[in-house]
Parts: C-alpha cells; structure tokens; sequence
C-alpha cells in the first residue's frame, strides 16, 4: 500500500486489527461474534473491497476463510478464544495444508473470564499446530501486527495467529492512519490453481506434508532472533524483564528504567534472543498473563527466572498486581521507577448482571421456577437464569451443549425432568447437530429455543434468522420451526415470548412428552431490536398492592421498592420505574392482586 499523508486516531485495538487486516489488503473475512472479538468485523465491514461476514459457527468462518484462502485472497476469520476449540479441527489440517494466500486467524483471548466460560490461553494452540503466534501490546501495534502477519502468513506459507485480549480489544490508543483511505473495488480472482498434494489431506498427502511442516518450524524459530516485533529496551541490567502483550504496558510502567525485552512474536520464540539478553543481566524475570509460557521456554534454557507465582497464573494483570508481585519477589522497583505512589483499591458497589427490563426471556425463566425444572443452560443472555431471583440454570458448558447435557442425562435415565434452553443464533451455531443427535437417538429430551431475533448477548448481531448479513444486504431468513419440523421433531409448541401463562403452559406439555423429543419455540424480540415494540408502561396501584414482593420474582431492573409499606405487613410496597419499564406487562400477569396495571399514556 502507497505511503499517504497520515494522521493520528484513536481506535480500540479490535477497531485497529480491522484497519491493520483492510491495509493488509484482506479481501474475505468471516467470524462468529464473541466478546472480547466482536467489534473487529463490524468495524472492518465498513471498509470498500472487502467481503465480512457474520458465520454460523467459528469452525465454519474458519473454513470459509480457508477456501478464500486457497482460492487466492488474503482472508481473515475472527473469534474469541474458545471459539478456536470449535475450529480447532481444520485449523490442526491447516497447519499441515499451509495457505494459498496469507491467512490470519485473530483469538482473542479473555483473562479474568470477563464474558467467557474460562480463561484458557491460546498460544499453547500455536505451539500445538506448529504455526506462528504474534501479540500486539497497544491499538498501534494491533493496526501493524495484523498487516504482518499476513505477510508473515505468505512468507512461511502457513496460518498465522494472531493473539489479542480482552485489555487490547477493548481499550483505546493512537494510531497512525493514511489519509486519504486508498479506493479499492471488489475484484475476482483468477482461476483457482489446482494444487491436490497440498490442499487435499488424505493421509497419503498428510504424511508426505509433515516433515515440511517441521522444516517451516525450524526456518519460523530461526526468523524470530531477527523478526522485527521482538525488541529490546536497554535500561538499568539489575533487573531484565521479558515479557509481551498487554504485560509490556504494565511492566514499562512499574519497571521503568530497567531492561525489558518485549516479544511480539510468542511462538516461536527467539531462544537464542533469549539468552543473550540473560546473560546481560543479574536477576531475570517473565511477565506475562494466564500460563508460564513465555518462562517454561526459558527455564528449560537453564536459566533462573523469577516468574509465577509472582505474576499469578489467573486473572487479569494490573499495575497493582504487577506491582504487588514485583514487591513479593523483592526487587528494587522503586529505586528506577517513576510513580512510587500507592496505586488506591477501587470501591466499586457490585453490580451483578440481569435480564434487561422487557427482555423475552424472562417469562421464561419465571416458568421453569414456578415449575421448578431442571434447567441444561447454554451460552447466551439466558444464562443469567443461574443468578437470582430465578436461580435456574444447573449446567453450562459450551455453545450448544445444553441439548446434548439433556439428551445424555435423559438416555443414561435421570429421573429428573430436564429441560434444555437455547437461543436462536446458539441453535444456528451447534444446536443443529445436537439436536439432530436427539431425534436420531430417540431421545426424548425438552427444548426450549429462545428466540430473540438477535445475537444478543453480544450486542446484537445478526444470524442466519434474522434475514440481513452483516454488510446489510437482504437474504434469506430461515424459519427455525420450519427447520426443528424438517428434523422430524412433531411434538412441537410455537409461543410469544410476553404470553406468561402461555409460556407456562407450553413448558408443561412439552415436558410431559414421554416418547419422543420435544421443542417449544419462544418468541420474542429482544428490547434493542427494531422488532421490538414498546408498550405504554406499567404502574403500581398502592391502594391495592400489599408488599407480597411476588413481583420481583420476575427479576426485573424497573421494579423497586417503594418507601410506603402496608399497614398490615409492614412490607415495602413495590413501585415501577417509568423510565426502565418497557410496558411488556410480564410483571402484571403475574402480580396475584393485580395491583399493576397498564398505564393510558404514550409508549414509553
């Protein structure tokens, strides 16, 4: 790309990854979205001559990024870290298949577990597939690391994976920008250049492919003593950190003034690189977040290290962490350090997560209560379900596993009357198969599919039912009962979401099948979609209302307690806020005084 007139802007790193990927001159790109991943396709979307789509599956973005791949265009798939779990299966082959064009696969990873059902750390992945790991430490870096790599990609003719987190994706920092943006048209490819040896692995051709694998392995550890994202910071040599990532931002901090050498390529790592810089300097520590990655590679070069426990094995790093561990170990950090002030403890009230005033879920969860279910949760804005005041949810494990749980604890004979929950892009996403594998099986298993016309809780994407692409082009919206019908599922109950004795009544049918699957669609649009129709709000009438407190078995935000009690029960009466309230009237139904009612006013 030709050299412009450039200016700073501050971006977030996923909003740096998009523009690193678009000057890297990507042509395809698909993802599932996942936080902390998400805003990196939206963002790239907006760029001319590039095709972004949002994919059923992570495995399936992969595999359309593949296809671009071989077909001669630079691609790009983009998930959060356990979506690589779900994709691992081709990316393992594509390591061995190596790339037609460059391909860069982004994980972004998520330690504290802010969104995420684990904090595993991806590199091990690199490191597995024998394929190059690069790690960005600001926005800057995010815009450049992304277009190296896809040079990276084509120089070793192999995947390359870039490393963000939670801490990049989402903070902001300046990054250099061309200005102009350069035009660019969608063009077509050439003819597709048979290549069946390197593309085709059956395992004639995979046997043949790993020993060039292993050789790409020895030029990539050779490559990383001179790749230009590893650096070193020269300072004081009492203390020589190396560290990567995020990591760096902090260790610059409370190690100012000291050596650091910064790696922004993680795997393979430049061992040789490594020890040089170990040998300059008295006490060497690692730096880095979640597992001993970076330190295993050193201590197994006989080297000393001060790494973890210092600088703990979970959670998100912190100044304050960083600072606390560099003190554990006994460093002189303070002699060289620009900040000796205490970093203060933050006193944040908790603020923990609830299903949002309207939200189509709620009756739901009201139900499976009253009804008192065993509930196999999935991933999505429904699991808050585990949380009070419902406290529904007794098993969760990954995208889709909540029908699979139900099936395999009905077939092994639970006694138990176990329902599965789901939500329409999670169903999209794996609930498929799983589901195929209920009606198969003959199991007879309930499902409850919550549809909401959105992947909600990744705020708001679109999915294979909602009819839009992620670009905005109309297409084909699939008609998820036409779909569960086409299974061969007959016992099968379509209800709006806000109909709470409706829900109520569906669930217990479909739970008393006996002989065969059962599937309950629930309907309803989540409160940030355009489908979603506000109603005039809800009020309380406190001549009526005697502070029974049933209400707020429905876990809404807008419902609070009043100042007023009732003279009978001295219990707080309760009182909407018209501010919050949507007017989806699910606390009037099941108010058992009808003290609430509809207000006459305009919608809220």
């Amino acid at each position: 790309m030709q050299k412009k007139d450039a200016v700073k802007k501050i971006l977030s790193g996923n909003e740096a990854i998009a523009l690193g990927a678009w000057e890297g001159e990507v042509k395809y790109a698909s993802a599932y979205p996942g936080t902390p991943s998400t805003e990196i396709l939206p963002a790239l979307s907006q760029y001319a001559g590039v095709k972004a789509e949002w994919a059923s599956n992570e495995k399936v973005a992969l595999d359309a990024a593949i296809g671009a791949s071989f077909a001669g265009a630079r691609a790009m798939a983009v998930m959060k870290h356990v979506g690589v779990n779900v994709a691992s299966d081709s990316l393992m082959s594509l390591s061995y298949t190596g790339v037609g064009a460059g391909l860069v696969l982004v994980s972004a990873d998520d330690p504290g577990a802010f969104s995420s059902q684990n904090e595993q750390d991806n590199r091990h992945y690199a490191r597995f597939g024998k394929f190059p790991c690069v790690e960005p430490a600001d926005s800057q870096e995010a815009k450049d690391f992304t277009r190296f790599a896809f040079e990276l990609s084509e120089q070793f003719d192999t995947p390359v994976m870039l490393r963000s987190t939670t801490r990049l994706s989402h903070s902001k920092s300046a990054v250099e920008v061309a200005m102009p943006a350069a035009p660019r048209e969608f063009e077509s490819l050439p003819p597709f250049e048979r290549k069946p040896r390197k593309y085709v692995m059956i395992p004639a051709h995979a046997r043949l492919r790993h020993p060039e694998i292993e050789a790409r392995l020895e030029a990539l550890q050779a490559y990383a003593e001179t790749c230009p994202l590893n650096r070193v910071e020269w300072g004081d040599k009492r203390i020589g950190v190396i560290t990567n990532g995020v990591a760096y931002q902090y260790t610059r901090e409370i190690f100012a003034g000291y050596s650091i050498l910064k790696l922004g390529m993680t795997y393979p790592l430049p061992l040789q690189m490594m020890q040089d810089f170990a040998a300059e300097v008295e006490t060497l520590l690692v730096v880095e977040e979640l597992d001993p990655f970076i330190e295993e590679h050193v201590r197994q070069l006989g080297l000393d290290v001060i790494g973890k426990p210092y600088f703990p094995l979970t959670g998100e790093l912190t100044l304050a962490r960083v600072r606390q561990g560099a003190i554990e170990a006994g460093l002189p950090i303070d002699e060289l350090s620009s900040d000796d002030a205490e970093i203060p403890e933050l006193n944040i009230p908790a603020r923990p997560p609830a299903l949002c005033p309207g939200c189509p879920h709620r009756s739901v969860y009201f139900n499976l209560r009253k009804q008192k279910m065993l509930v196999s949760g999935d991933i999505g804005c429904y699991a808050i379900g585990v949380l009070p005041p419902f406290e529904m949810t007794d098993m969760v494990i990954s995208m889709g596993a909540s029908i699979g749980m139900a099936h395999g604890a009905t077939q092994a004979g639970s006694p138990d009357k176990i329902v599965a929950t789901i939500g329409d892009s999670t169903f999209f996403h794996t609930g498929l198969p799983e589901l195929a594998n209920t009606v198969y099986n003959k199991g007879t298993a309930c499902t409850l599919i919550l549809d909401n016309g959105t992947t909600a809780m990744t705020g708001g994407q679109e999915n294979p039912a909602t009819g839009i692409t992620l670009q905005g082009e109309s297409t084909h919206a699939i008609d998820i009962e036409s779909l569960v019908r086409a299974m061969g599922v007959e016992a099968l109950w379509v209800v709006d979401a806000l109909d709470v004795e409706g829900v109520g009544q569906a669930i217990k049918e479909a739970v008393a099948v006996e002989d065969e699957p059962s599937v309950v669609i629930v309907n309803g649009a989540c409160v940030f979609t355009p489908q979603f129709k506000r109603r005039s709000v809800v009020a309380v009438d406190h001549d009526v209302c005697n502070g029974c407190g049933f209400c707020f078995r429905v876990g809404c935000p807008s419902i609070l307690k009043s100042e007023e009690l009732d003279e009978k029960t001295e219990r707080p009466k309760s009182q909407i806020d018209p501010l919050l309230c949507t007017g989806c009237t699910v606390c009037l139904q099941v108010c058992p005084r009808d003290a609430i009612y509809q207000t006459q006013g305009e919608e809220a």
